[in-house]
């Protein structure tokens, strides 16, 4: 799901009007690609085991996974999974039973990822009773897989370093700072984070 192009192409226009160093962002670095994940438990499954790893490696543990358990959209599989299937795969211990965790939560359904709270942080407080599952993490999917619009994951360090490098700060703001500075970005907060990503990359490959 996710924010579509056109969702984000507005939601940055309406920015621009707000703040000119957003408006010369975009002259410069353009448009970002829409980021968009299924909805569900694939995908936090798939979050959970690319933590403090490579892309590569998450690959390749998801591919043992599959064949070790079979279907990974189905949480009933990894739930009645061996520790020792789980870690032959390639999860450390702590991530085998975060998998577990996620896997019983949703089948039990004391998580249902289809019906959400419709308000940002009874979502997020919903998603990190998971364990496994920090606010960050939760954050990526409520804007990632569901699209929601004002998700600002404040604690990113890419969004820290490019906004402040927008609004032409001397040093990285704070999580506090940047919270306060996007509260007159509100309902576009969204499209703000995807935007520094964005951004921040054009920086990198300047650099």
């Amino acid at each position: 799901m996710g924010l579509s192009a056109k969702q984000l192409k507005d939601s940055l226009d309406a920015l621009a009007r707000i703040e000119p160093a957003i408006a010369a962002g975009i002259a410069r670095a353009g448009y970002p690609e829409p980021r968009r994940r299924d909805r569900g438990y694939e995908t936090l499954l798939r979050t959970i085991i690319g933590q403090q790893v490579s892309v590569a490696a998450a690959a390749s543990i998801w591919k043992k996974l599959e064949a070790g358990v079979g279907d990974l959209t189905n949480p009933a599989k990894v739930a009645a999974a061996s520790d020792e299937t789980l870690r032959a795969a390639g999860l450390s211990r702590q991530k085998a039973s975060y998998a577990r965790s996620l896997a019983e939560e949703v089948t039990s359904g004391t998580l249902d990822l289809e019906n959400l709270p419709a308000d940002d942080e009874e979502a997020i407080t919903q998603l990190v009773k998971v364990k496994g599952i920090g606010r960050w993490s939760a954050e990526i999917y409520l804007l990632f897989a569901e699209g929601r619009p004002d998700i600002w994951p404040a604690g990113d360090l890419a969004v820290q370093i490019e906004i402040g490098r927008l609004l032409g700060h001397a040093e990285r703001p704070s999580e506090k700072a940047i919270r306060e500075i996007a509260e007159a970005w509100r309902p576009h907060r969204g499209a703000a984070a995807i935007f520094a990503w964005h951004h921040y990359k054009v920086d990198m490959e300047v650099v």
